[in-house]
């Protein structure tokens, strides 16, 4: 069942989904990714992800063919550029196949939130990987918070391209010299 969502004014913002998905890492394991209809987290005041922003996420879209099959599209590249950034940040990669449960889990639970072929727009998927381990002293969280945030969207820019204005000064230094 579809919802009564008017496809083609649809702007690049956010639509409350049934469901997300959530996936914690505790203990040096990840669990299995669930559906929930909870939109909350519930974390401490000290989560590295407040007090150092340790935080990565991606973006990715599924798609609705000619042919009302849905698509996912390069979700494989999402996955990988995740677990880059996670490494990075000194985060606990998340694994390409349990990535891909989360992903399909959260399709799977909001199919009435993919919209028809033909009208430019998409189910986004925002994957949010959050450290979340209470920490004051300079140094990575060990726990962590995965979770796939479904919206369908329309177009970035849905009318004509706009650029911003802005000046770049080589001679004046804001933070420290060079």
């Amino acid at each position: 069942m579809m919802r009564d969502i008017d496809w083609s004014t649809l702007g690049f913002h956010y639509t409350e989904p049934e469901y997300i998905v959530r996936a914690a890492y505790h203990d040096g394991v990840w669990e299995e990714p669930y559906a929930t209809k909870d939109k909350y987290l519930h974390l401490h005041v000290s989560a590295t992800c407040l007090q150092y922003g340790q935080e990565a996420f991606e973006g990715l879209k599924a798609f609705r063919g000619v042919d009302g099959k849905i698509r996912i599209f390069r979700w494989r590249e999402n996955a990988k550029r995740m677990a880059r950034s996670a490494e990075g940040l000194y985060m606990q990669p998340i694994p390409e196949e349990l990535f891909g449960k989360a992903i399909r889990l959260a399709l799977d639970k909001n199919l009435d939130l993919v919209p028809p072929y033909g009208t430019g727009a998409t189910l986004y998927f925002r994957p949010l990987l959050i450290g979340t381990t209470p920490r004051l002293g300079v140094g990575p969280g060990r726990d962590f918070e995965f979770i796939v945030i479904p919206s369908p969207i329309g177009p970035y820019y849905p009318g004509k391209f706009h650029c911003t204005t802005f000046i770049v000064n080589r001679h004046v230094d804001r933070a420290a010299p060079y």
